[in-house]
């Protein structure tokens, strides 16, 4: 199978697009055949090594398709069912091997670049506005990088939910594509000082990490939420907790999937709400961009590049 990997950590040129042995699944995995898979900062994270792994490291964490086979004791998919993941690595090839209880099947009305897109930044706002901060009408929320894949849909949950919501870009066409999913007022970070119009935050979201850490914190009210969720600019930098009690007693926390997902009972409720409000169409998906597989590096480098908006997908 045609697949794309790392054997030496670093940038996107490091991507090889070759071929790989096709896996066969064992007991508690389905092999599923990749009809679309997403394209996310773990991928990077990944690729550089920011993120530990064994070479060959087959990148994506994210896909749709079609389940091929499965192993001894499979009882929740079998072949020919369409289903879509997240959270197990190596979408990024032809097919792949995925641990059959993180499978959802998808609706009807549910294609396979709108599943690939949706599970992994959708599974993320959800547990981001439901459970890391379960947000109430009345409360004040700002969002950076609100015009990425996981920024918009945290834009649309957020309001559903009832809440205000401040969200940060970098661009004016980026603030048009923020606007226009909900968000109440949208800074351009590259023009105005965030920490000016964004003051009282009962939580901030940021994916942003080095870049807009620190300034954040001086968006919260007293006892507010600092959520770290991302490292788009680099790693946040060692700080002292002694800071968190002189900026008002704040909370911080850098969570992650895997721990909001950790069931498939967990999972089958975020998976199950992102997957249907996309079929109703209370939820809408941004699709910024669907490249070849065999041209994986440049959609990391338009990812990195901060080219992009919403979601980017490779189709073999």
């Amino acid at each position: 199978m045609k697949a794309v990997f790392v054997e030496q950590f670093g940038g996107a040129e490091n991507l090889k697009y070759a071929e790989l042995p096709t896996p066969a699944p064992t007991a508690g995995q389905a092999l599923v055949k990749i009809a679309a898979a997403g394209v996310n900062y773990i991928d990077i994270y990944f690729r550089t090594g920011l993120y530990p792994a064994t070479p060959p490291v087959v990148l994506g964490s994210e896909g749709a398709g079609t389940v091929e086979a499965v192993g001894a004791d499979v009882t929740n998919v079998k072949p020919g069912d369409r289903v879509a993941y997240a959270m197990s690595r190596g979408s990024d090839a032809e097919f792949a091997l995925v641990p059959a209880w993180q499978l959802v099947k998808l609706p009807p009305s549910v294609d396979f670049n709108t599943g690939a897109a949706a599970m992994l930044q959708g599974m993320t706002a959800h547990y981001l506005v439901y459970s890391t901060y379960p947000l109430k009408a009345g409360d004040s929320c700002l969002i950076h990088a609100a015009a990425g894949g996981v920024g918009l849909l945290l834009i649309q949950m957020a309001k559903m939910l009832g809440a205000r919501v401040i969200g940060t870009v970098g661009n004016e066409e980026k603030a048009k594509l923020a606007k226009d999913a909900g968000a109440d007022e949208v800074i351009v970070y590259t023009k105005e000082d965030f920490t000016v119009k964004a003051k009282g935050m009962h939580v901030v979201y940021d994916s942003v990490g080095k870049s807009t850490f620190m300034q954040s914190l001086d968006c919260l009210r007293p006892r507010g939420l600092m959520v770290s969720y991302g490292n788009a600019s680099g790693p946040v930098p060692d700080f002292a907790p002694l800071i968190l009690s002189q900026k008002g007693s704040l909370f911080l926390t850098r969570p992650s999937l895997a721990h909001y997902a950790a069931n498939p009972e967990e999972l089958s409720w975020r998976a199950g709400d992102v997957l249907n409000w996309i079929g109703q169409g209370k939820l809408k998906l941004h699709i910024h961009k669907v490249y070849s597989l065999a041209d994986a590096a440049q959609a990391h480098r338009d990812l990195e590049g901060r080219k992009t908006s919403g979601k980017l997908l490779l189709v073999p």
